[in-house]
């Protein structure tokens, strides 16, 4: 089952999109439309006459008129969530936000009622149905009536959060959250812990430029199986490679020229390789996307240090998803992996916020704290990465903040977690506190 990864990938990307569920449900108001003519036998003659089942072509009239009005409205209002998202929190959530389930099922149900009900009046206009067949199409209609009231509820439950920037920090919170489970589980994929390869490997270089999105760990697999070889991923998901990228290194031997094409071929088809980067496969895009959130907020443009110390705290909830490698099972044991460091998820989480907030005492101060969390959390791990972050933040501070008092506090915070997680960390970071006597705007 291993080698069709990257078909239930490409299968569960597919899933994702809108069209699907609209296009699922156009075809299932086509089939329940002409469908309902099919089972007139079911009723008596008569019955359809007594239940007024000739009252079902105004009513699906007015289905059909409703339906094109409030998929419009809706679509307006999806459009118009998708730019304050842009704006207002970072264009890396937009792709989390088309793929929201309750959107796409209310959207679909709109536009599966419209189409069964522009159905219903084309067979009811050419005589497809008889009384029976009135009466089933009635009761189906009904049905519908139902559907679209339930979803017009969930819809206008939905509008009051859709967008917002608490939504959009929530939903990148998750999608990170959920990827670093998943590589905690799975730390090297699938294979074997990393080792370095020895001299005489030949790397495989991309063919394409962009991030890696999803490997196929099945796919190379197979190929070191077949020509009995091992191979060193190199291009991690999340990666952006190029020309002159190796994607991965090979210890095969081909004889010749056609058969080394075959294994570079297959290597590369294991990769899918585009634009943008990807949440499943990618933790560390998540902690950007939230540290990018944060920024923007702190930007004077902006200037909202609460948005910023609150995503401070989710990352700190983000990274105590974590979890030090429990030897987990190894599936693809001729595959060789990276496994993505303590210290590339805080340089990811913290090295963007501790820049732009560096001005902000609240924010310098929540950051510190943060910090501190994150290192008591996993010492052994976490404790000197969360260290440098900490130095390198009080460092930014110092040249942002105007009063000595509060380079001060940041300062002696940034060395006192420096000098309980790493002692051998170089703590000077703030000459201007030993230097200055007086605030600067003195």
């Amino acid at each position: 089952m291993a080698i069709f990864s990257r078909l239930r990938w490409r299968l569960k990307v597919i899933l994702r999109e809108i069209w699907v569920r609209v296009t699922a449900f156009g075809v299932l108001g086509v089939l329940t439309a002409l469908g309902s003519a099919g089972f007139g036998y079911l009723v008596p003659p008569d019955l359809g006459y007594k239940m007024g089942a000739g009252s079902v072509e105004p009513i699906l009239k007015i289905i059909a008129t409703a339906m094109l009005t409030v998929t419009t409205f809706s679509l307006q209002i999806m459009i118009t969530a998708f730019s304050s998202a842009q704006t207002g929190a970072t264009p890396r959530a937009i792709k989390l936000m088309q793929t929201d389930r309750v959107t796409q099922n209310v959207l679909a149900s709109f536009i599966g009622s419209f189409v069964f009900s522009l159905v219903g009046i084309i067979a009811l206009e050419t005589n497809v149905y008889d009384d029976s067949g009135r009466f089933i199409l009635l009761v189906v209609t009904l049905g519908v009536v139902a559907m679209v009231v339930i979803s017009l509820l969930r819809w206008v439950q939905h509008l009051s959060e859709f967008g917002r920037l608490g939504d959009v920090i929530s939903r990148v919170e998750t999608a990170a959250s959920t990827a670093l489970k998943a590589r905690c589980e799975r730390p090297w994929l699938g294979g074997k812990e990393w080792e370095e390869p020895p001299v005489g490997v030949f790397g495989i270089t991309s063919t394409r430029t962009g991030h890696v999105q999803h490997v196929d760990m099945g796919a190379l697999q197979k190929v070191a199986e077949a020509h009995d070889c091992r191979i060193w991923l190199c291009a991690r998901p999340g990666e952006f490679v190029h020309g002159a990228s190796h994607l991965v290194q090979c210890d095969a031997l081909p004889g010749d020229t056609e058969t080394r094409e075959e294994i570079e071929e297959a290597a590369r088809d294991a990769f899918t390789i585009d634009h943008a980067r990807d949440y499943d496969q990618d933790p560390q895009f998540g902690l950007i996307a939230l540290a990018e959130i944060a920024s923007r907020a702190l930007s004077p443009a902006i200037n909202d240090p609460g948005t910023g110390i609150d995503i401070l705290g989710r990352l700190a909830r983000v990274l105590a998803e974590w979890h030090p490698p429990n030897s987990p099972e190894c599936v693809f044991d001729r595959v060789y992996v990276r496994a993505v460091t303590p210290e590339q998820y805080t340089e990811d989480a913290f090295a963007a916020i501790g820049r732009d907030g560096a001005g902000h005492l609240e924010v310098a101060l929540r950051q510190q704290e943060v910090l501190e969390a994150v290192a008591e959390m996993h010492p052994d791990h976490f404790g000197r990465p969360a260290a440098h972050q900490a130095l390198r933040a009080a460092a930014h501070s110092q040249s942002a903040m105007t009063l000595r008092r509060d380079r001060a506090v940041v300062a002696e915070q940034a060395q006192a977690l420096a000098a309980r997680f790493a002692p051998d960390l170089d703590c000077n970071v703030g000459h201007e506190i030993d230097g200055d006597t007086s605030d600067r705007n003195a």
